[in-house]
């Protein structure tokens, strides 16, 4: 501390300097508290955003991957033809079956496969539709009439899928509206496309028409019709 010593008027006048300011303890504990609060909200709201944008991109994700199940699916049934094949057993498979009674959820011939490369093969392509481990799979054969060493591409369409049924519409004329409406009644319609084992020279004609019902384990029951086209 400096002190100094000035007269005034002939008399001594002593003046000493104020100590540096500084912040009490209770100052700072206040400021550590009002910091360690604002910093807890930003967090927060970030957190809120973070989980929002997360939860926002694993929505999209999914309608993507819904949509892209639904639409190769069409594309599939709208090319579909009136071709019996052979199994790898040498047994004649009609052109669609399908149903709990079925070997396969849904199997049928398809029509448009590409060749792009312009291969030596067919522009037909049998496609079978099963569920297995929760997954929505789809198998592909690069021939027609198989042999006991034929391997099909398989491809996992969708996941989390709890069920998937079928219901087909074997011809117009049985084809019913429900009533005070315009929704075409289903509840009449065949469980299972299956050929007659009491007849088994008799060619199974196809359906019309497919109602096809996914469970999914996040969506709920999705329900989709497939017109068939006319051969």
């Amino acid at each position: 501390m400096i002190r100094r010593h000035v007269s005034v008027k002939g008399a001594p006048w002593r003046m000493t300097t104020k100590p540096s300011a500084g912040f009490t303890l209770i100052e700072v504990l206040i400021a550590m508290a009002i910091t360690a609060f604002v910093s807890m909200i930003a967090y927060t709201s970030l957190s809120t955003v973070m989980s929002g944008v997360e939860s926002l991109r694993e929505n999209t994700d999914r309608i993507y991957e819904v949509n892209r199940a639904m639409m190769i699916i069409s594309r599939d049934l709208r090319q579909f033809t009136n071709r019996p094949v052979r199994d790898e057993f040498g047994e004649v498979e009609p052109a669609m079956t399908g149903g709990m009674l079925a070997r396969f959820t849904l199997s049928f011939t398809r029509t448009g496969w590409h060749n792009p490369n312009d291969h030596p093969r067919s522009n037909l392509q049998r496609i079978n539709y099963r569920l297995e481990d929760g997954g929505l799979w789809r198998d592909s054969y690069a021939v027609l009439d198989r042999a006991a060493d034929t391997e099909p591409q398989t491809v996992l369409l969708l996941e989390e899928v709890d069920d998937l049924r079928l219901t087909f519409l074997p011809t117009l004329e049985s084809l019913q509206v429900q009533t005070g409406g315009s929704s075409i009644d289903t509840t009449n319609w065949l469980e299972n496309w299956v050929a007659d084992t009491g007849a088994p020279d008799e060619e199974l004609a196809p359906p019309v028409a497919i109602e096809m019902t996914l469970m999914l384990q996040d969506w709920g029951e999705l329900r989709r019709l497939y017109a068939l086209p006319p051969l």
